[in-house]
Formats: C-alpha cells, sequence, structure tokens
C-alpha cells in the first residue's frame, strides 16, 4: 500500500508515513513520548495500519530508533577518512555530540535502557570509532587496545550528551563536550599526540585558571569579612569565569 502526494516523486508507503509521522511527533513533544493515537491521527491511518506494520507501540518506537540510527550514521557512511585518524576521532566525537543536541529526544530514545536490544547501526556505529582507533594504533598513537579505547571513548560521549540534553539547565558550558573529549583523549593517545602547543612568549596568562580555582576554592571556605556576602558572591562568580577560561 502507497500513496503519495506529487505524481511525480517516489510513492510514499504508509509505513514510512507513520514512522516519519511517529519522529516528528517524538522531536517535537515536550518529554519525548508519543501515543498510537496521536500517531495514527497525524499520519491518517487507523490504530489496525500501525499495529499491522508496527505490532505495538513499542515496536514503533524501536522502529524510531533504528530511524535515528540511519540519520546519524549517514555522516559517517559518506565521510572520507583522513590521514590523521587522531582528528578523525575528535571530529567524530563533535559530530556526535552536535547530533544530541540537535535531536535532543530522538537521542534519549535512541540510547534509552528500555531499548534493551542496539539496532544495527549502533553497532556498526561502534565498528567505525573502532576502525579509526586501530588506524590510530597502526601509527603508534594508542596506548590501549582499540577496543577499549572505543568503549572509553563512546560510553563517555553518550554521557556527556546525555547530560547536555536531559539537564541543559544544570550542564551549560559550551565546553563541556570538548573538555571531556580532550580528558579522555589523554588517557586514550600517546602524550606526543596531545601534548598542548608551545607556549608563546608572554603567556604567563596560562597560570591564571589553576589560580582563580585555588582562589575560589578558599573564597568558599573561608569568606573573607572584608566583602559583604554579594561582593563575595560576585567575586566567585568572576573567579569561575577565569577557571573556565581556555
Amino acid at each position: 500500500m502507497s500513496d503519495s502526494t506529487n505524481p511525480g516523486a517516489a510513492p510514499v508507503t504508509t509505513r514510512a508515513r507513520i514512522l516519519a509521522v511517529a519522529a516528528d511527533l517524538v522531536a517535537r513533544s515536550p518529554d519525548g513520548d508519543v501515543s498510537t493515537r496521536a500517531v495514527c491521527e497525524a499520519a491518517g491511518v487507523g490504530a489496525p495500519a500501525l499495529y499491522r506494520h508496527f505490532g505495538d507501540k513499542e515496536g514503533l518506537l524501536s522502529a524510531v530508533v533504528d530511524h535515528g540510527w540511519e540519520r546519524y550514521l549517514a555522516a559517517k557512511r559518506e565521510r572520507h577518512p583522513g590521514t590523521d585518524p587522531v582528528q578523525d576521532l575528535r571530529d567524530g566525537w563533535d559530530g556526535h555530540t552536535d547530533f544530541a543536541l540537535r535531536n535532543p529526544n530522538l537521542y534519549r530514545l535512541m540510547h534509552s535502557p528500555a531499548m534493551r536490544t542496539p539496532p544495527a547501526a549502533a553497532l556498526e556505529a561502534h565498528r567505525i570509532l573502532t576502525g579509526d582507533l586501530r588506524r590510530a594504533a597502526e601509527q603508534g598513537k594508542l596506548r590501549l587496545a582499540p577496543e577499549l579505547a572505543a568503549q572509553m571513548i563512546m560510553s563517555a560521549n553518550v554521557g556527556v550528551c546525555l547530560m547536555l540534553v536531559s539537564r541543559p539547565a544544570t550542564f551549560t558550558d559550551e565546553t563541556l563536550s570538548r573538555r571531556v573529549r580532550d580528558a579522555v583523549h589523554v588517557s586514550v593517545f600517546t602524550p606526543d599526540v596531545t601534548a598542548p602547543e608551545p607556549r608563546t612568549a608572554g603567556s604567563e596568562a596560562s597560570a591564571v585558571p589553576a589560580t582563580a580555582t585555588r582562589l575560589g576554592a578558599q573564597l568558599r571556605r573561608n569568606p573573607s569579612p572584608a566583602f559583604t556576602p554579594a561582593e563575595t558572591a560576585l567575586f566567585g562568580e568572576w573567579l569561575d569565569r577565569l577557571s573556565n577560561a581556555d
């Protein structure tokens, strides 16, 4: 069974229409949940059609998850690996985070504990990551087995993304994902790969974040009587900004 509003376009099957509607409703839902009734009404089909194609609501959401993974993998499948696998891995992490931030409800659903059997596309994403790490190992840039490194990177990347999309009011630092990425990469890659760039003359300012962090901790532990509570809070905010500055 198929239909199309454009005679020149490829026919859209009833299953594809229901899936597209469900994915759109998930994306626009305040809590990421949808009812089968709402999906049927938006897709213009009866409940029997939905159940015939997907079995039940869980089957429908599983199909939405599969659809989400296919979207996520589209860019990875089209890319051409560069000569530097470490840079490819940095870009891969950033692309993963960008996808999560652009599709928060879908991303939470894709990584829901209720989805106990990972889709084939999720396993493919893990294989792509492991493949990049094997290239890094072949170039002498990896300090761990590629399989363990892949588990570390994937769990950290997914973890930080879930925090960003699930608790945006708490996890507000736009540099958080990059900072976690770099911290994990220090554990995964050889020191020469993750060593900081040489500092230029006059770069003593690089010590400012550490100094600000120390002062902020001391200020909170022993507030100075020279400041009012409001002044202490303001001073602490300024020190926090300096602590988090690159």
